[in-house]
């Protein structure tokens, strides 16, 4: 990247003081200060960065931000009202001045990490494609990623999530998407917005700074995304249950190997084998699929990307030990992907194993969605569902009253001290809860193995 501290001063509505200076890299993290870097201090529950800008300058910083009215600095300063707002500002100010690059926008309750990464597999065949990485999708997040962008970048993958009203509205001012992708809308984060109407309001803001007439693909099995078809020009919907400008048929299962399928998109028609379990992943690849058309890829293209698609780690990651095979999709959880993630276990051979945890922020129905997820394990035929958390003791009642064999645990690490003895070798075991339950310790636990 390349910005003269007087167009951050600019940007921000900030004053600079000191020497004006080229800027070629942002950083939040004082120990992270590369060259001609600009340290944004931030402010957080338990720190303030701006506690560490004398350090950040010790490190080679050559200008900083500041809300601080009456401090100086060893180096160049704008100083302005709020140094996150302004991270933003300086994001904005920097897409719109690379002017013809593409950005693809994800949102979605289930499956928007998965759906960012094969676009941007699907695109990288094309261009010089950028995508989110790890869980940057929120209002520092994506700034972050814009500044990732550089004069060679041609296409971006940008991935937005939310937990209230207006989140995305402002990430999608940043951005400023081409094309936008909803993946679903489920109930995640609804104790924040009080009902799925008031999420899919949420996840429209995405269109907010588009032009009218850019490409918004939707899942159109989802029954909520179905009702703004009429509120928006240029929608693509995708489905898997049925048939339009966007489908897929000759849907075929092949257990943890993935699945083959065959896409639809207008006249064009693509076969595929999607290397990840699930069918869920089909819609991810019809979304992916249809910004590839409209970015100009050719099916060989689409076919290349799809299926040299690979997730981002603890999302249907499989691996084996020398007693399980571990389904890792301990990234988060909420019903809807619980759900998807019990019917890729379903579908496996032998003896089959859910260890399942609490889901968060899902409100005041939340022991009842618990519940739902117990019934649907039951009802999958799983031979073991393990639940740990304080909400999952719903799920285990529920799933041992509709007939499912379960075990609960109060604690991840009462399940741990135990782990071997309860699953049972040889035995494919999903392991899934909310990212505030820090599964990857199980995870760790399978791999150590040591039984």
């Amino acid at each position: 990247m390349k910005l003269l501290l007087s167009e951050i001063a600019k940007a921000t509505g900030g004053k600079l003081a000191g020497e004006d200076k080229v800027i070629n890299s942002i950083s939040r993290d004082s120990r992270q200060i590369g060259e001609n870097c600009l340290y944004v201090p931030l402010k957080g529950e338990k720190f303030d960065g701006h506690d560490f800008i004398d350090k950040a300058c010790e490190g080679g910083a050559a200008a900083v931000l500041s809300e601080r009215e009456n401090e100086e600095y060893s180096v160049p300063f704008v100083r302005v009202k709020d140094t996150r707002l302004a991270l933003g500002d300086i994001a904005r100010f920097y897409r719109q001045k690379l002017g013809g690059l593409k950005i693809i926008a994800v949102t979605g309750s289930v499956g928007k990490t998965t759906t960012k990464d094969m676009t941007a597999s699907v695109i990288s065949q094309k261009y010089n494609t950028v995508k989110t990485q790890g869980n940057y999708n929120n209002d520092i997040g994506v700034p972050l990623t814009v500044f990732s962008f550089d004069e060679d970048t041609e296409a971006a993958v940008v991935e937005m999530g939310m937990n209230h009203f207006k989140e995305i509205e402002y990430l999608s001012s940043i951005a400023l998407p081409d094309i936008a992708i909803i993946t679903n809308v489920g109930v995640s984060h609804i104790e924040n917005l009080g009902s799925r109407e008031g999420i899919l309001q949420a996840k429209c803001e995405i269109f907010s700074h588009m032009k009218e007439d850019s490409l918004k693909i939707l899942n159109g099995d989802d029954d909520m995304l179905i009702t703004v078809a009429d509120k928006y020009k240029n929608i693509c919907y995708a489905h898997i249950d049925g048939k339009g400008e966007l489908y897929a048929d000759n849907v075929e299962p092949k257990g943890l190997k993935g699945t083959d399928c065959v896409l639809h998109i207008g006249g064009v028609t693509i076969p595929v084998g999607i290397p990840v379990a699930g069918r869920h992943m089909v819609l991810n690849a019809l979304l992916a699929a249809r910004a590839g058309i409209d970015l100009g890829l050719t099916s060989d293209e689409i076919k290349r990307g799809i299926e040299g698609f690979k997730p981002t780690a603890m999302r249907m990651d499989v691996f084996d030990t020398d007693a399980y095979t571990v389904i890792n999709d301990a990234y988060n959880a909420n019903p809807q992907s619980v759900k998807a993630s019990l019917d890729v276990l379903a579908s496996c051979e032998g003896k089959k194993c859910a260890v399942l945890g609490d889901m968060f922020e899902l409100g005041k129905n939340s022991p009842q969605y618990h519940a739902e997820v117990g019934e649907y394990a039951a009802s999958k035929s799983i031979d073991l569902v393990v639940c740990i958390g304080e909400l999952s003791e719903n799920m285990h009642r529920a799933c041992l009253k509709k007939g499912g064999k379960s075990l609960y645990f109060g604690t991840m690490e009462e399940f741990i001290n135990n782990i071997f003895s309860v699953l049972p070798k040889d035995s494919t075991v999903l392991v899934k809860a909310s990212r505030g339950m820090h599964f990857e310790k199980i995870i760790e636990k399978l791999r150590s193995e040591k039984i």
